[in-house]
Order: structure tokens, then C-alpha cells, then sequence
């Protein structure tokens, strides 16, 4: 048996929770910005993904109109930094609502590093970063997308096998509901089937 939930009968911050607490894990974009008076700022966003392969460009949404949003409507750059789990507190850190005028780098105690493409300083702590310039912001709701095409991509030799980034040596962090946090814990591998190895030869 099954629950219902109407949208119209509920409010919208329940609602939200429960969004957030059954569309997961959620991966979680570690971004940091540079206001145009200079003040860095570094915030957790987990509403993130790949929106583009050619260009390659990433998406995230800022929730209202945040100190990361207003940076990067300035400035036209920002930094998606990697959340591994052993970041965890630091990164939990960084999402205080803090003054504009206080860095979260030095609230939470994590070192800025020089990007190599735009202003912004990447998280020297954090083992992948991806520099970005801004593509697009898309109003939604109460919601801003920002849409970012990123211009370099920076990554610690421990965590790769060669060129590709191994999921062991990542441990990303993901948001679940309320005030959860998942890790990886075990990664499964299987290979897609192609359609002429289907059993059968299925073809639709």
C-alpha cells in the first residue's frame, strides 16, 4: 500500500524535503566563487550533473539567490571542487550562512590553491577541480540553474589509474534526506550489453 502525497495539499517546504530525501544520492558540487570586490566564497550544491559532452559543460542550482550565484553573476567564473568523504565535516562546514564578507575557506580551515584558467582559487584540499566560465543561468521556479562550460580540469595522480579517476580512491560524498550524507561503500561493475549480444538478438 502506498501513501499519497498531493502537491496542492502539501507545503511546499515538505514537499521539498521529501524530494530531496527519495531523488537520491544526490552528487554534491563543492563550488567556489570570487565576488567582484574580491571576497572568495564556498558553498556545497547537490542539485548537480553533466549537461553538455561538446562543449563539456555542468550544471548546478542554487536554491535562491545565494552568495555562490550572486559571485558568479559578477565575476562570470567559478570552481566545481570534488566532495570526498574524508572532506565531510568541511564541506557540511561550508554550507553555514555565513556574511557575505566571511570566506568559508578560512572558516573551515581549507587551503586555496591557484586555478589555472580563471581567478577563482580551486580547494587545494580536494582531489579533482573543474574550472568553469559561465554558460547560462536559467531561472526556474525559485530556483537558478547555472550552467558552467568547464575550461580545465585539475586532478590529484592518487586517484588515478592511468588517465581515469578510480571510484575507490575518489570516495565521493553524496546528500540524501534531512541531515543524511551517503558514501559509496562497495562499487559494482558490469559492462552494458550491446544489442547484437542481446539474448535472442532482441532488436525491438
Amino acid at each position: 500500500m502506498r501513501r499519497d502525497f498531493s502537491r496542492d495539499d502539501t507545503s511546499a517546504q515538505d514537499f521539498y524535503r521529501l524530494l530531496t530525501a527519495t531523488v537520491v544520492p544526490r552528487p554534491i558540487a563543492w563550488v567556489s566563487s570570487r565576488s567582484a570586490a574580491g571576497a572568495d566564497n564556498l558553498a556545497p550544491h547537490s542539485f548537480f550533473t553533466v549537461a553538455s559532452v561538446h562543449p563539456p559543460i555542468i550544471a548546478f542550482t542554487s536554491v535562491g539567490r545565494k552568495d555562490t550565484l550572486r559571485n558568479i553573476e559578477e565575476t562570470g567564473e567559478f570552481v566545481v571542487n570534488f566532495a570526498p568523504e574524508q572532506l565531510f565535516e568541511q564541506i557540511n562546514a561550508t554550507g553555514t550562512n555565513f556574511a557575505r564578507e566571511v570566506s568559508e575557506f578560512d572558516a573551515a580551515g581549507l587551503t586555496r590553491e591557484p586555478s589555472r584558467t580563471v581567478a577563482v582559487p580551486r580547494v587545494f584540499e580536494s582531489p579533482v577541480a573543474l574550472e568553469c566560465t559561465l554558460h547560462l543561468v536559467q531561472p526556474v521556479g525559485d530556483c537558478f540553474v547555472v550552467f558552467g562550460e568547464v575550461t580545465h580540469a585539475a586532478l590529484a595522480e592518487e586517484v588515478l589509474d592511468g588517465t581515469h579517476p578510480l571510484m575507490e580512491r575518489l570516495k565521493p560524498l553524496s546528500r540524501l534526506g534531512r541531515d543524511e550524507w551517503g558514501t559509496t561503500g562497495a562499487v559494482q561493475r558490469i559492462k552494458r550489453i550491446p544489442v547484437d549480444e542481446w539474448p535472442g538478438h532482441f532488436r525491438g
